[in-house]
């Protein structure tokens, strides 16, 4: 197999990948399928970029591979390298990023109260100190 059959083979899974898993497709038909198919095994499938890299790469494994030694090696190699293509375009859109912090305000301090008390004593002395 020759190195740039490997490349295409890479793109073309990363490819259609993408294309299933996140984009609408023309007139929405790929939001109607993913809609269609909802929460079940296939609804899994199309959600999880991951396992549907693996199964989109069989075939493409099968096609290029000369043995089936080299098939066996091509099928996750395949979905790796579509894998590593989609982590480099999608920064920031995905799971494995880290979200930012959350913030929360606790509701049963009073708002506008003063955390410290005025000591006593005139401000004149407190100045001095």
């Amino acid at each position: 197999m020759k190195f740039y059959w490997l490349i295409l083979g890479a793109l073309a899974v990363w490819r259609i990948t993408h294309l299933l898993n996140a984009e609408d497709g023309p007139l929405d038909v790929l939001v109607r399928l993913r809609q269609f198919v909802g929460d079940g095994l296939w609804g899994d499938l199309l959600d999880c970029f991951y396992c549907l890299s693996l199964w989109i790469a069989v075939p493409f494994a099968c096609w290029l591979g000369d043995s089936w030694k080299e098939r066996l090696l091509l099928w996750p190699a395949l979905s790796a390298a579509s894998i590593a293509i989609e982590r480099l375009t999608s920064r920031g859109l995905r799971e494995w990023e880290p979200e930012s912090a959350l913030y929360f305000e606790n509701s049963e301090v009073e708002p506008n109260v003063l955390l410290r008390k005025e000591e006593s004593g005139s401000e004149d002395a407190r100045r001095i100190h």
